[in-house]
Formats: structure tokens, C-alpha cells, sequence
């Protein structure tokens, strides 16, 4: 994978490789929503408002969501009334069109990759794989032949240093570092300015995911930003939510805590596999209208998957 090839189109055939990757990866969440979905189409021949209700139903339960589950529902009633004729044997593919339709708009097209550092900062709550999501893009990006350096600012916890030291061990890459308890803005300074003097392409900040208080996380984040762009103006380009899909529900609530407290700009969303709470990530999408650059679907550093909406749909839904 080249540096920041994620964000290009992707050929028919790639796309269709990623389908099938994905529907191996995520068989749990994929068994169980089809099971939901023939359940609610059980005995029809065609789509009507008994089936529409029962494939309500078995989206929300899915952890899609009950606003995301909604906007898709309105979307195939339209499909239906337009089309007059929509048998069940239809459904699945109305389904797939309308929920890729739904998150298009959320494609990443933005992104400054001609920076120099480019600098992303990764936040989210301890335990969701913030520092090993990080791990896995530091060996991604050198493996594309980047520098990179890596700055440990989850001072709060030695354990957090420690495995991004562990990490950096085993990708071969620099991580700066200060004592437990120390400034996490002068940590990612003087990230930053080994990076520049060291001419790195990207730098990956950890932070602390402490969110019993919105308003010192607030202000712990925007001082960490703030004092990166007196060494790298216009840094973080990226500022990276890391969030647990495992945890279905509670990953909305964590989305929408970090979004209030700092200005996120991409998601990435772990532990997929083995999970029945993949539609979680299509409500994230849709709600929160955030990006989703990475999902997580197992413990090798491949795993750890550019986004692709329309494979990934295609995985959960069944197509």
C-alpha cells in the first residue's frame, strides 16, 4: 500500500477482492444480520410495509442504528414506489445501492498528503486499540518507504508508553518519549522536532483517553495542537478517532464525546471480526458524517483496512 493510496479509487476487481476479504473477516456480523434479514422477508414474495417494518427492525438490532436505519428505510420506500413491482429476491441489492448511497457522501477527498510532516493525531478511550492501530500504520507507511516517527503524549498511563515503545521496537521506528506524568504538549513538541530535523514524512501522536471530563480533555487536546503548530504550521492534518465496533451502542456515545470535545476528522473503528456489531459502523457514518478512514478485522498488521464503503456493504449485507 502507497502513502495515502487508500484515498483513490479503487478498480471493480480490487473492490471485489475487498468484498470477499471482508466477508471472511466479518462472517459473524454477516451471518447475523442476513439471518435477520430473512427473517423479516420470511413468506413474502414481495416488499411491503410488513417487510419494510421487519427489515427496520433487524437493522436497529444490527447496530446500525435507529436515525441511520430510518434514512435507509425512507430510501428503499422510495425505491419501491417508484419501481411499483420489488420482490424480496430484489431486497438485498435495493439494500446494498441505498446504504452505499447513503454514506458516499462521507468519502475522504480532502487530505493534505502533499504535507511534510504529516501529522496525525490519534485520540479515542483506553482499551479500544488506539496504540495498536497506531503500531499498525507506523509499519504500513514504512513499509511504503515513509519515515515516521512516533510521539508517546498518553503520559497519564506507563503502560500506554510502554507499548508504543514496544511497538516502535518491532516496526523499527523512533518514538520520543518523557516521563510518566509529563506535559503531553511538550511530548508531541519534541515529536515534532525530531521529525522536522530528521526530515520524517509522517508523525503519529498518541494521546491520553481519559473522558471523565469533556472540558480538560477539550483543553488538553487543543494545547497539544496548539503547540504542534508553532513547529509544523497547520499541524495535526488529521485528527484520528480510534473507536472499539465491538462495543456496538457505547462506540456512538464515545463518537459523540470526542466530537464535542475536540474537532475530529477521521475515524478509525476496531475489532470487527468476530463481532456481530459490524452495522455499527454504517450508523457511525452516517451520523456523525466523520470519515471512516480504517477498520480494524484482526490482529496482523494487514488487518487494519483502508475503508472502502462499497465492499464493506456489500460484506454485512450479504451481496
Amino acid at each position: 500500500m502507497g502513502f495515502f493510496d487508500l484515498f483513490k479509487k479503487k478498480t471493480q476487481e480490487q473492490q471485489q477482492q475487498e468484498t470477499e476479504v471482508l466477508t471472511t473477516k466479518m462472517e459473524t456480523t454477516k451471518t447475523s444480520i442476513l439471518d435477520k434479514i430473512s427473517h423479516a422477508v420470511a413468506g413474502k414474495s414481495t416488499v411491503d410495509d410488513d417487510v419494510l417494518d421487519n427489515l427496520e427492525e433487524a437493522l436497529i438490532t444490527s447496530d446500525v442504528g435507529v436515525e441511520t436505519t430510518l434514512r435507509i428505510i425512507e430510501r428503499i420506500q422510495q425505491r419501491v414506489a417508484r419501481d411499483k413491482y420489488v420482490n424480496t429476491d430484489e431486497l438485498n441489492t435495493i439494500l446494498v445501492e441505498e446504504t452505499c448511497a447513503l454514506l458516499k457522501e462521507n468519502e475522504i477527498t480532502d487530505v493534505n498528503a502533499d504535507a511534510k510532516p504529516y501529522v496525525i493525531m490519534v485520540v479515542g478511550v483506553n482499551g479500544v486499540g488506539k496504540t495498536t492501530t497506531i503500531g499498525k500504520l507506523a509499519k504500513q507507511f514504512k513499509d511504503a518507504g515513509k519515515t515516521v516517527y512516533l510521539g508517546a503524549a498518553d503520559t497519564f498511563r506507563a503502560a500506554a508508553v510502554e507499548q508504543l515503545c514496544i511497538w516502535g521496537e518491532r516496526v523499527g521506528v523512533p518514538v520520543i518519549k518523557q516521563q510518566q506524568g509529563s506535559d503531553p504538549a511538550s511530548v508531541a513538541f519534541d515529536t515534532l522536532q525530531s521529525a522536522v530535523k530528521n526530515n520524517a514524512d509522517v508523525v503519529l501522536i498518541d494521546t491520553a483517553g481519559r473522558l471523565h471530563n469533556k472540558i480538560n480533555l477539550m483543553n488538553e487536546l487543543t494545547k497539544i495542537k496548539t503547540v504542534m503548530q508553532k513547529v509544523v504550521p497547520g499541524a495535526p492534518h488529521d485528527v484520528m478517532l480510534v473507536l472499539d465496533g465491538s462495543t456496538g451502542q457505547n462506540a456512538f456515545e464515545q463518537a459523540r464525546q470526542f466530537t464535542q470535545a475536540t474537532q475530529v476528522t477521521s475515524m478509525a473503528i476496531t475489532k470487527l471480526d468476530g463481532t456481530a456489531k459490524g452495522g455499527v459502523v454504517i450508523g457511525i457514518s452516517d451520523q456523525f458524517k466523520i470519515p471512516i478512514r480504517y477498520i480494524g478485522v484482526g490482529e496482523k498488521v494487514e488487518d487494519l483496512r483502508p475503508f472502502d464503503r462499497e465492499p464493506f456493504v456489500k460484506s454485512v449485507l450479504g451481496m
